[in-house]
């Protein structure tokens, strides 16, 4: 059996903040909700009881976990070819001109063979 298509696309930048998100958040739940346990186990409840002092665990470390989720995710989304090149070799659309790609290929086949 054949392997399934590759997709090149994984949706656009805002869908993958929103996957970062909810990836982020869920993962900040379940430490909120061992690491809130614990405390409450340890010092028990307080004054606000067991399922406020829980959930105030539980949502603080969502809301941190979901917010750099969805950064990181934005961050590793946008890299091109102007990352890679120093922004005075780049066009200002991000493209590369041919003399300067010739030139990157030629230092990347020395890069290679310094390597054997």
């Amino acid at each position: 059996m054949p392997p399934p298509p590759q997709t090149v696309a994984g949706g656009s930048t805002f869908d993958k903040m929103k996957m970062g998100a909810i990836m982020g958040s869920c993962v900040g739940l379940t430490i909120g909700f061992i690491f809130g346990s614990f405390s409450v186990l340890r010092a028990g409840p307080g004054p606000r009881g067991l399922v406020a002092t829980l959930s105030q665990y539980m949502l603080s470390s969502a809301a941190t976990f979901g917010f750099f989720m969805s950064i990181g995710s934005v961050i590793r989304t946008e890299t091109s070819q102007a990352w890679i090149l120093p922004p005075n070799l780049s066009s200002p659309n991000g493209k590369v001109s041919q003399p300067i790609m010739m030139a990157w290929k030629r230092a990347e086949e020395r890069r290679k063979m310094k390597e054997l």
